[in-house]
């Protein structure tokens, strides 16, 4: 059979020794005759016997050898199998950092199941499927196996949402009377254990309260009431074979219950086998008391960081008011057509995303872009699901429904971006998966050195470290550092017109010290407007646009176009030529009754032997930055020229300026000849220009900064940016391009202006920077105290951590990650810097 050549586009490969692995792996099967690896396009071209080794053979060869691979499919298919939307499962009973760990391993046995990742601070699991043949059934048991309750929600599904809202607050509910009746009882506990403290102390405190049959009775209400909670939990993890911070509260509070416990049933034994009398009832209520109380608060606050997708799902309309059959009738927005015309009255939400086919009015995209201030929609305008129409009536036709419109794929995306994790969290996983096991084995050796060395009583020296260990040392702060700031900041950055598409793209985006900046689209508006109007001695501007707007009507070309859009503008009277010719290569003439107009470049004008010689200078000099000068004449007499050129956006200059502030490189890459691209430059002020790249070039451009060690952030929003999008470190789609790029970049800018941009930096900066904090508390409590609790101090200054301050210690280290956390909700986009806004371009007349 004869050899064939394919391509295999692979993802995750990011230098010259990534090439070389893969190659090398691939030239070691039998059937590979040649292999090229190209890291810039992501792509392996690869020559085979295919009666020898078929595609999927070096596919597998590809993934074992630790990259992403995918046979030669189109881009549109490529991307549809690489970013399928994650199953989304909700996951009860997980309390720390190890539950997400033994969850994650339980999911990922499950042979269906390609990736998952669980979110502590969502309870949530989002897992991506391996084939087409995925069943949601088989994760849920799996869940189960692992000791916790398992729920699938569907992509639509809007009541999970709100049954899951509905159960945090029963449990939080239920924490609160827990703690409510566990404080009350343990305040006499406290009470009646004074006498029991230090002889001599108490005479005052009643006898039945101090009496020790009292205080067993009261404590084990404690442990078997407000506290079952954690037997329950330690009996599911301990069945799957596992442990977490319920084991350490479990283990701890009931070593000083059972010791205290016998001690009051046989003292007389007990303390004749050389055991000292000591109870502990007071340590064991207050522990279990402070405990329940620092949960109660993490789950209170954690509520106040898990609105984003609520806000969103309560966006959406209810109904729509459709045009059918002739009639006009309500119906509910589910069962909305792909075709259907629609009519949207003041003050209601727009159902789903569609054109206006007729009317006028102002919509409030705030909920999309940002912005406050309503954008004007005509016919012919694109208008979004769940934005709200202010004024006029419109109908418009739906072209997006259910779960394509732009809201839906927005909840998608937060949801899945909530879900995720930043590198810096796997890492966190994967220490909290050794953490419980390692306190254990700590509190059990350092009670064991106490029992042998410590001093009199040894026994009691040693319960008391040993409590001390297992109570201070909770991975819950570990656990709750990362996905909680990670939730915060998608969120944010949903309210400001950011979409972040996974925790990756935000912790990345920081890091960034080059942002790569598409000209056409990104910088400029993308579609070309008059900048200028110079008419010839002896005419008014208003006679040069008029002729020139007269001839150009009812071409659809872009020069043409706007130049009958400022006609407009300005309520200029024009009307369509009776006759037009496009000359190719130079311009068009028209007649407009008896009157002849040429509109075209110099060539045109020394065809037709008009002189052009007093307006030469500004037109060259119009050329020089950046835009395209048309005489236009009229009967063979100048009438003057028009520019045009593709307009800066209004944010380009003060966004550009922000982003060199912040430290980072800016460059322009542009298929613009040099002397384009230079005067564009120069007006936004980008100092590093690349001209004259082909689309299929960018991508290369983009890797060859790569290999000088820089990281580099790629804005863009063309199907040709897709590439490029993809090969940088971190790749922005403007939200107003097209869906491929979209799809491929890790962040897309809703409002479609460099703004975002910033905001996006801003954002990464601020998220990354609470990430930090949270760990260096969480690390640092556990670095410094668990020595504390195991007596470290005790032969230097005398010092022993008492259990109860271990226990009020461990429950505000996980409350204060979550209360940090809630600081990035009060994060605001940067304003404009004021004064930089791209200058006014000269109208001259």
């Amino acid at each position: 059979m004869k050899n064939e050549k394919r391509l295999i586009y692979i993802d995750g490969m990011t230098c010259a020794s990534c090439v070389a692995r893969v190659e090398k792996q691939l030239k070691k099967q039998h059937g590979v005759v040649d292999v090229s690896v190209n890291l810039a396009t992501n792509q392996a071209q690869v020559e085979f016997e295919p009666d020898v080794i078929s595609m999927d053979d070096m596919i597998t060869v590809i993934n074992k050898t630790g990259y992403d691979a995918w046979a030669d499919n189109s881009p549109e298919e490529q991307l549809a199998k690489r970013k399928q939307h994650a199953y989304t499962f909700q996951v009860d009973g997980m309390t720390c950092a190890s539950c997400v760990s033994r969850v994650e391993k339980s999911i990922e046995k499950v042979s269906d199941v390609e990736q998952v990742s669980v979110n502590l601070a969502t309870n949530q699991a989002q897992v991506y499927p391996a084939n087409g043949d995925f069943e949601p059934e088989n994760v849920v048991t799996a869940i189960e196996k692992a000791g916790y309750a398992g729920k699938y929600i569907g992509e639509e599904d809007k009541n999970a949402y709100d049954e899951m809202e509905e159960k945090q607050q029963q449990d939080t509910k239920a924490l609160k009377n827990s703690v409510i009746s566990g404080a009350v009882v343990t305040a006499v506990v406290l009470i009646g254990s004074i006498p029991h403290m230090v002889p001599g102390w108490g005479a005052w405190v009643p006898e039945l309260i101090s009496n020790p049959y009292f205080l067993l009775l009261l404590t084990s209400y404690v442990q078997l009431g407000p506290g079952m909670r954690f037997y329950k939990n330690s009996y599911k993890v301990l069945k799957s074979k596992s442990a977490d911070m319920n084991v350490l509260v479990a283990m701890g509070t009931t070593s000083a219950w059972l010791y205290s416990g016998a001690m009051t049933l046989f003292p007389e034994t007990l303390t004749a086998i050389g055991f000292p009398y000591q109870l502990y009832y007071d340590v064991t209520t207050v522990i279990t008391t402070l405990i329940l109380l620092g949960r109660y608060l993490e789950t209170k606050a954690k509520g106040k960081t898990s609105s984003a997708i609520k806000k969103l799902m309560n966006l959406q309309a209810v109904e729509a008011r459709v045009y059918r059959d002739d009639v006009e009738k309500m119906i509910p927005v589910e069962e909305v057509k792909v075709g259907d015309h629609i009519i949207v009255k003041p003050g209601e939400r727009v159902p789903v995303d569609g054109v206006i086919l007729k009317g006028t009015s102002a919509v409030d995209e705030s909920m999309l872009t940002g912005e406050s201030i309503p954008a004007d929609k005509h016919e012919g305008d694109e208008v979004i699901g769940a934005t709200i129409n202010t004024t006029g009536s419109f109908t418009f036709e739906a072209q997006k429904v259910g779960k394509d419109t732009a809201l839906s794929q927005i909840i998608q995306m937060v949801n899945e971006a909530q879900g995720s994790k930043a590198p810096i969290q796997r890492v966190v996983d994967m220490i909290s998966a050794y953490f419980v096991p390692a306190v254990v084995l700590t509190a059990a050796a350092t009670a064991m050195v106490w029992w042998l060395v410590g001093p009199e009583p040894s026994g009691i020296f040693a319960l008391t470290t040993f409590i001390a260990v297992l109570i201070i040392a909770c991975p819950c702060a570990l656990g709750l550092a990362t996905p909680t700031a990670i939730m915060v900041g998608t969120e944010k950055g949903a309210e400001n017109g950011v979409l972040i598409k996974d925790a990756e793209s935000l912790e990345k985006t920081h890091k960034a010290d080059v942002v790569v900046l598409d000209k056409t689209g990104t910088i400029t508006e993308g579609k070309p407007a008059v900048t200028d109007i110079f008419p010839a001695r002896g005419y008014e501007a208003n006679d040069l646009l008029t002729a020139a707007a007269s001839a150009e009507k009812g071409s659809e070309h872009p020069l043409a176009e706007a130049i009958t859009a400022r006609a407009a503008e300005e309520n200029l009277s024009f009307q369509e030529p009776d006759s037009f010719r496009s000359i190719t290569g130079k311009g068009v003439e028209a007649m407009t009754g008896k009157d002849k107009i040429h509109i075209g470049n110099e060539a045109l004008m020394n065809d037709e032997q008009i002189d052009t010689q007093s307006a030469a200078a500004k037109a060259e000099e119009l050329a020089d930055n950046g835009k395209t000068p048309m005489y236009v004449s009229k009967n063979g007499r100048l009438l003057g020229i028009i520019a045009v050129a593709d307009t800066m956006k209004s944010d380009a200059v003060s966004s550009i300026k922000q982003l060199k502030a912040m430290g980072i490189e800016v460059v322009m890459l542009t298929g613009d000849n040099e002397k384009t691209a230079q005067a564009i430059a120069l007006q936004a002020g980008v100092d590093n220009v690349i001209a004259n790249v082909l689309p299929d070039e960018k991508a290369n451009h983009i890797a060859l900064l790569q290999r000088e060690g820089k990281k580099v952030a790629m804005v863009g929003d063309g199907i040709n940016d897709a590439p490029a999008l993809m090969q940088a470190d971190v790749g922005i789609a403007i939200g107003t391009g097209t869906d491929i790029a979209m799809e491929t970049a890790n962040m897309t800018l809703m409002k479609g202006e460099l703004a975002g941009v910033v905001t996006a930096f801003t954002l990464s900066k601020a998220t990354m920077r609470m990430i930090w904090q949270n760990l260096g508390w969480a690390f640092g409590y556990n670095i410094v105290l668990i020595p504390v609790a195991a007596g470290l101090l005790y032969p230097v200054f005398g010092l022993l951590l008492n259990p109860m301050l271990a226990g009020a210690a461990m429950a505000f280290s996980s409350v204060s990650v979550v209360l940090n956390t809630l600081r990035l909700r009060s994060f605001k986009k940067l304003p404009e810097s004021k004064g930089e806004q791209t200058p006014e371009l000269k109208h001259a007349a």
